[in-house]
């Protein structure tokens, strides 16, 4: 007869908290419906919005791995004795169980339940991909896209078993480290979460330590979720302070860059629903975000990526003497695959995080065009339509007009990616690079009024100084150090180093 080895459970924490989206986020079901491309993933029996459990501990694991580990990491291969002992010594492979591929793995601690939400309101999208060459439509790539609004909230639970061998310490530290990462605004969660969707944060947190060892505490537990709880009430609560038991070390290399721009005239992104089923053929987007009563103007991240995307491998063919292969393969290191070959593997996720912006005090005014026929120089039948695009305000006796901010980090960057990250901010910051539509009649142009970026624990602070003398740079760095990004970044020697 064999021993069987179970859990001695003698406390038990119970981690509650309300989490809020502050920008539109997908939670999808997998399939395709009759109405949507992507649409969203609803509980049957109440038909409130879900979050499953598993999504919610993937994001959670994955970033508590990254703050211990660094970016990029992936798991040890069976065969690699040591780097299979130093991944169970992680905090999160303590705290989440064993990882994919170890068979001799524990189970994880920690109970993460499925998240019932309430929604705000249900959004679409359009999506469509766009050709490198040409910059219009690819034929059959247009899709759309179901998101919760900014504002739903959703319940989160969690349930940490302690047991009598278990690291007490370590357990905290990484739970605490885990609901930091939440608070903190640090963890995106649902698809395209690099692209702007999914940004949410949890402000409080209800955490109950229920101590089995004691009557008190097991009955307090067993009547917990029971009518006759008060009955049995929860007694001596020792004070958990979250923030100081995290970790405080972070092992993650991340470039941020932060820029504000003006709109110099009119940007148009089109939006395929809500008000531009009534009124104007053509309305610029407008989505809700957080502590705003109505839905306000923005530029979504997915179109900054396709223009930088864009204009990085125009730039990059150009320094590389049209180096097609080459450069396709260093821009798809820092924005992802353009295009992802059935059975291949090998594919990574873009390494840059964009997020939306709103565009702050514009204002907007409904134009009317129409087509001219180019043979008789007159108005082409049946092609009158008007647009809507936000229209910035120019800064007017000391205050700021329109304002607009670019946020982006990228993960693991080198040198030269810094470099052509200067590079596109320039080209921004001139109006050389519009966004959105409609940029062959001046729409999408922007000024730059100020952009920091931040790497390695130093800060380069760009400024505008008058139209004669250009930007001010202001570092805690070297001089010189903003000009070796770009140096290294023309050097394509060292970009066939970084891709052999």
């Amino acid at each position: 007869m064999t021993n069987q080895k179970h859990r001695s459970i003698r406390e038990r924490w119970v981690i509650e908290g309300t989490l809020l989206l502050e920008t539109p986020a997908h939670f999808g079901n997998g399939d395709v419906d009759a109405l949507t491309d992507m649409p969203l993933l609803f509980d049957e029996v109440s038909n409130a919005p879900l979050l499953p459990g598993s999504s919610i501990a993937g994001a959670l694991r994955n970033y508590l791995r990254e703050v211990e580990m660094n970016y990029g990491k992936s798991f040890p291969g069976s065969e690699d004795k040591a780097g299979v002992e130093k991944e169970r010594g992680l905090l999160s492979t303590k705290l989440f169980g064993g990882y994919r591929g170890d068979d001799e793995g524990d189970q994880s601690p920690l109970i993460v339940h499925d998240a019932f939400g309430e929604s705000t309101g249900i959004e679409l999208r359009d999506g469509v991909k766009i050709d490198a060459e040409t910059r219009t439509a690819e034929d059959k790539k247009k899709f759309d896209i179901q998101l919760l609004t900014a504002g739903t909230t959703f319940d989160l639970r969690f349930e940490l078993l302690i047991s009598e061998d278990a690291n007490v310490d370590e357990l905290k530290k990484a739970l605490a480290t885990m609901l930091m990462g939440l608070t903190n605004r640090e963890i995106t969660l649902g698809a395209r979460k690099r692209r702007g969707f999914g940004q949410c944060t949890v402000e409080n947190w209800n955490v109950r330590v229920y101590d089995l060892m004691k009557p008190a505490g097991l009955k307090a537990w067993l009547a917990s979720e029971t009518t006759w709880a008060k009955e049995f009430p929860l007694t001596d609560q020792p004070h958990v302070d979250l923030a100081s038991l995290a970790l405080k070390t972070d092992n993650r290399k991340t470039a941020k860059l932060t820029a504000e721009f003006n709109i110099d005239g009119t940007l148009l992104i089109r939006s395929g629903f809500g008000e531009s089923d009534s009124g104007p053929d053509t309305v610029h987007l407008h989505s809700r975000h957080k502590n705003k009563d109505k839905p306000v103007p923005v530029i979504p991240g997915t179109s900054w990526a396709g223009v930088l995307r864009h204009r990085a491998l125009k730039i990059a063919r150009t320094v590389s003497s049209d180096k097609k292969e080459l450069s396709q393969q260093f821009v798809d290191g820092i924005f992802g695959p353009s295009e992802i070959k059935q059975g291949n593997k090998d594919t990574k996720a873009s390494r840059i995080s964009i997020k939306e912006s709103e565009i702050r005090e514009s204002t907007s005014l409904v134009m009317t065009r129409v087509k001219i026929d180019r043979f008789t120089g007159g108005a082409y039948e049946g092609a009158l339509f008007s647009e809507q695009p936000a229209i910035g305000k120019p800064d007017t006796d000391g205050q700021p007009g329109t304002r607009l901010t670019l946020d982006l980090s990228l993960r693991n960057p080198s040198n030269a990616e810094l470099g052509l990250l200067l590079l596109l901010l320039k080209d921004l910051w001139t109006g050389d690079l519009p966004i959105g539509g409609e940029s062959g009649i001046g729409r999408g142009r922007l000024q730059g009024k100020s952009a920091t970026l931040t790497f390695n624990k130093h800060i380069w602070q760009f400024d505008p100084v008058d139209e004669e003398n250009g930007v001010k740079l202001t570092t805690d760095d070297t001089p010189d150090s903003a000009q070796v990004f770009v140096n290294d970044f023309n050097d394509i020697k060292k970009w066939m180093v970084q891709h052999e």
